[in-house]
């Protein structure tokens, strides 16, 4: 975590959309402006709220209401998804199957990955291969689920990848930097989450946090929470909890692992968790901009010389470390 922050930046990204796959438009004032605003929020607070990032308020809701719709169906359907280790870890989950440091998390959720073909990355991937279930081929769920859920991927996707080329000039390095051996050929982690209340759930299965401290796997994540539910929770290195306040039209963006190592600690994640106290259900969705499955993070040449000149961190096998993660995430025997 980068520093005593008591707020959340605001980064109007809307000329880094519209310009930063322009060579001639990106040195550009307004652009330029934009990536000095990524690179201060990266270092300072590793959160940051996106606005003017062109995918439509209509489908931001419309996403989170269908996700809803989803988690309102009796358990018996929702299960009909279940996710098992033979469906790849993708699937349903209901509350507390999901742990945190050996600790059961209060939310719901259903599990996307990039789909994995057999073999595809040796035995790197094969506890994560398969396809996605998708909720569409049920009759009692809305009928545009799966299409809906694809639109929204296809931008978020698209989105991410310029932020992180912003984060590129940032850095000081090339714009496409992380569109080789890192990122030409991202990964993806796609969650849907429910936070019931808690005091529906049973003391006896009760903990106090929906997701507990964690930073994110990955290069770049967004998050498309529900309004007016305050339960996002951002830590900063006095380790006070500052809420990430729901802001309509924006995502909350936080930067992830891998980044930390690529930058060799330039950037650093920034420990966040979830607790619901509201007396309403939250949904949020997680979107989760990763490297390519079996690309070695290390350390990159340009941010070891601004860093002392040494490799701060051990190389890292993306793939390797997302797989043991999700191994561990869940109660064994409840899936």
């Amino acid at each position: 975590m980068g520093s005593d922050f008591k707020t959340i930046p605001i980064i109007d990204v809307s000329p880094l959309v519209a310009k930063i796959d322009d060579p001639k438009s990106t040195t550009s004032d307004d652009l330029l402006e934009v990536v000095r605003q990524l690179d201060k929020a990266c270092k300072e607070a590793g959160f940051f709220y996106v606005k003017g990032h062109g995918v439509p308020d209509s489908l931001i809701r419309e996403v989170r209401e269908i996700s809803r719709s989803f988690f309102a169906l009796p358990a018996e359907e929702k299960l009909k998804i279940k996710m098992t280790t033979k469906s790849g870890y993708r699937g349903y989950q209901k509350v507390g199957v999901n742990i945190t440091k050996g600790k059961p998390d209060m939310h719901e959720a259903i599990d996307y990955y990039r789909p994995i073909l057999p073999g595809q990355y040796g035995d790197l991937a094969s506890p994560l291969e398969g396809n996605n279930l998708w909720y569409a081929y049920w009759p009692k769920t809305p009928f545009n689920f799966k299409e809906v859920m694809e639109d929204y991927l296809f931008l978020v996707k698209d989105l991410s990848r310029k932020i992180m080329r912003g984060i590129a000039l940032a850095l000081g390095a090339p714009i496409d930097a992380f569109e080789g051996d890192c990122a030409g050929d991202p990964f993806w982690v796609f969650r849907l989450m429910c936070y019931p209340v808690l005091t529906d759930i049973p003391e006896s299965e009760r903990t106090d946090t929906g997701i507990g401290a964690h930073t994110d796997y990955g290069l770049l994540s967004l998050v498309n929470q529900d309004d007016e539910i305050q339960a996002l929770e951002v830590q900063n290195r006095s380790g006070v909890w500052i809420y990430a306040v729901p802001i309509p039209g924006t995502f909350v963006c936080n930067i992830g692992d891998m980044l930390k190592v690529w930058t060799n600690g330039i950037y650093e994640p920034t420990v966040h968790r979830v607790i619901n106290k509201t007396p309403f259900y939250r949904v949020s969705v997680g979107f989760f901009y990763e490297s390519n499955f079996d690309a070695c993070i290390q350390p990159v040449e340009c941010c070891k010389q601004k860093t002392g000149g040494v490799a701060k961190y051990d190389n890292i096998v993306y793939g390797e470390h997302l797989v043991k993660k999700v191994q561990n995430n869940f109660v064994k025997g409840r899936y």
